[in-house]
């Protein structure tokens, strides 16, 4: 899987330094969650075209700032911040051969080994529970 992640912080500035620093961080976005990054550039290879396929995710947010005093007896204020991150991981390819289209799913092995401890810790927790009645009793 691939991470992307921009951040951008703005301190002491404008409403119009702010705003472009906002609109930046959304087109950058926008450009980054395309369709071409969920659907690759195909592949020719004796009479088969391969067109790998991902899942493309991704959020962002912002903030604002303001301020007088701090809890400490401080003053001071202002602030900015906005932000988005990108993932993208593989989920199969088209096989395009001879006229005829085929799904391949991928096998993301790292999901499988993770769902496979999700599911013996619950057994262990289960077989725990179920001893710990069995002496009690």
């Amino acid at each position: 899987m691939t991470d992307v992640a921009v951040e951008t912080n703005n301190s002491k500035t404008g409403d119009l330094d702010v705003r472009a620093s906002v609109f930046d961080s959304i087109a950058g976005s926008r450009d980054a969650l395309s369709v071409s990054r969920a659907f690759g550039d195909a592949y020719d290879l004796d009479g088969l075209t391969v067109i790998p396929v991902a899942r493309v995710t991704g959020g962002g947010g912002g903030g604002a700032g303001e301020g007088e005093g701090g809890q400490d007896g401080e003053g001071s204020g202002s602030g900015f911040g906005s932000g988005y991150g990108l993932g993208v991981s593989p989920i199969g390819v088209y096989e395009v051969r001879d006229g005829s289209l085929e799904w391949k799913p991928s096998v993301d092995v790292n999901r499988l080994v993770r769902g496979g401890q999700v599911l013996a810790g619950i057994i262990a927790v289960c077989l725990t529970i179920v001893l710990v009645r069995r002496r009690s009793s």
